[in-house]
């Protein structure tokens, strides 16, 4: 299934010189997981006031891609320099769903014609992160698969941004395009619960 997130071992390769440089300097995997939580209320915060400078819509582009290298770092960093640990996962988790409910919620200003819709997506998207867990919690590995997880919603709020930045109004087809973004989420958990029943 197509996603995002498969690009993932070539967008880690491209990280490993900031990962050293960060290790050099003694950051650690926490400090990393915790300023992708800082960024991700930010972001919220630039998002929710574009409507004063549209400027601001950039930061969902720009906002988004370095959530996605600080995501990735934050693994990376655990991984290889052994500082796993309960507290990290957690932050790690529980950041990832609380960070997209804040980024996820100024659509609803922007977009009121599908504010139901906008809605559902936001449940759906913590519903399908609590799926990934649940895979490590009945099986062994957490699960990513599925054509609508975390780095596919970002890329569809970034081309949001662009497109909202550079004047294109969706009002007239966003329930259209919600519409298609629920229903891939929707596939994407039962992808992700099937697989963690059978693993």
């Amino acid at each position: 299934m197509i996603s995002v997130y498969k690009l993932k071992p070539k967008f880690q390769q491209l990280l490993t010189p900031i990962l050293l440089f960060l290790h050099r300097n003694k950051v650690t995997a926490n400090q990393i997981t915790v300023s992708s939580i800082l960024l991700s209320v930010a972001i919220g915060i630039l998002f929710w006031n574009a409507d004063h400078s549209k400027c601001f819509f950039l930061s969902l582009p720009v906002g988004l891609l370095i959530r996605m290298a600080l995501n990735a770092l934050d693994g990376m960093m655990a991984r290889k320099f052994n500082q796993t640990s309960k507290l990290g996962e957690i932050l790690n988790e529980v950041g990832d769903i609380v960070s997209d409910v804040i980024i996820f919620f100024p659509l609803l200003k922007f977009q009121p014609e599908s504010l139901y819709l906008i809605i559902l997506f936001i449940i759906l998207s913590v519903i399908n992160e609590f799926s990934g867990l649940l895979g490590k919690a009945v099986g062994k590995d957490r699960r990513y698969d599925g054509p609508m997880g975390k780095s596919d919603r970002a890329l569809m709020l970034g081309l949001y941004g662009l497109l909202i930045f550079f004047g294109v109004n969706i009002s007239g087809i966003s329930n259209y395009i919600f519409g298609i973004i629920i229903a891939l989420l929707v596939v994407s958990t039962l992808i992700r619960l099937k697989k963690s029943l059978h693993e």
